[in-house]
């Protein structure tokens, strides 16, 4: 189960932003290269309001 959700394209009227506010889960989209510092089984930290996302 995901507690936040993070994309490394999109806006706020993606698809994932709009899935993730119905679901009411946290979500930061367009996170510039994400991908290149986070691995699957990563922990990480999301503030969705300020749009920050930090490796634990």
């Amino acid at each position: 189960h995901a507690g936040a959700v993070i994309t490394q394209e999109g806006g706020i009227l993606s698809h994932a932003a709009i899935v993730s506010r119905e679901m009411k889960l946290p979500c930061v989209v367009g996170v510039k290269d994400i991908f290149e510092h986070v691995k699957d089984g990563d922990s990480i930290e999301v503030d969705a309001t300020s749009g920050i996302v930090r490796k634990r």
